[in-house]
């Protein structure tokens, strides 16, 4: 699969065929608590609930646009954290439009075991989270390497850097997970990671 061009250093390459949705930042926290209640009653809904049903789980993360920077938990004692949801969120939106989108827990929960696995405690790097339907046509159209129906634009996907950890590590380990896709970019610097099907590019 190609890179994206002028913007492969900050997009990944083909990686979902879903529906694309947008929301204003004005109405995403209720969306966003709406949504963790509805998982925490239908966890087999499309953004399923992660399987761990005990403990807590937290991330951070460096918004490598924006500067922003969260540490949030965002599932304890066997729910998912509205509150925690919603921060990290905010900070993966697109920083082009402003439009955020609820980050789907699944794909939180594998950026947890990732860092889990390369025993790090650095927060990740976002180069790509969110990305509006707006962006993505953009991108699209300055690219060949861009998906019409990107995972990104459901909240499924991010394309990252861990300080102090090698790419082909990171790149190893993800796979090691299964947990959807693994894209490879290393001369621009990233992993991109989705919870579509299982699969791999570089």
């Amino acid at each position: 699969m190609q890179d994206d061009g002028m913007e492969k250093q900050w997009n990944s390459a083909p990686d979902g065929d879903g529906i694309s949705v947008c929301v204003s930042r004005r109405g995403f926290l209720g969306l966003a608590g709406g949504a963790a209640a509805g998982l925490a009653v239908q966890p087999a809904t499309a953004f399923a609930a992660p399987k761990v049903s005990t403990g807590s789980r937290s991330l951070s993360f460096l918004n490598l646009h924006t500067g922003e920077k969260v540490a949030a938990d965002f599932w304890s004692k066997g729910a998912l954290l509205p509150d925690g949801l919603a921060e990290i969120s905010h900070v993966l939106r697109d920083h082009r439009t402003d439009e955020a989108w609820p980050v789907d827990p699944k794909l939180l929960d594998l950026l947890h075991r990732l860092r889990s696995r390369m025993e790090s405690t650095a927060p990740f790097h976002v180069i790509s989270g969110y990305r509006s339907p707006k962006t993505n046509a953009m991108l699209r159209q300055n690219s060949g390497g861009v998906a019409k129906r990107s995972y990104h634009m459901q909240g499924r996907a991010i394309d990252i850097r861990l300080p102090g950890m090698r790419l082909p590590d990171m790149r190893r380990a993800a796979l090691g997970l299964r947990g959807g896709g693994v894209g490879y970019y290393p001369k621009s610097g990233f992993l991109h990671i989705d919870t579509g099907p299982v699969r791999q590019w570089s």
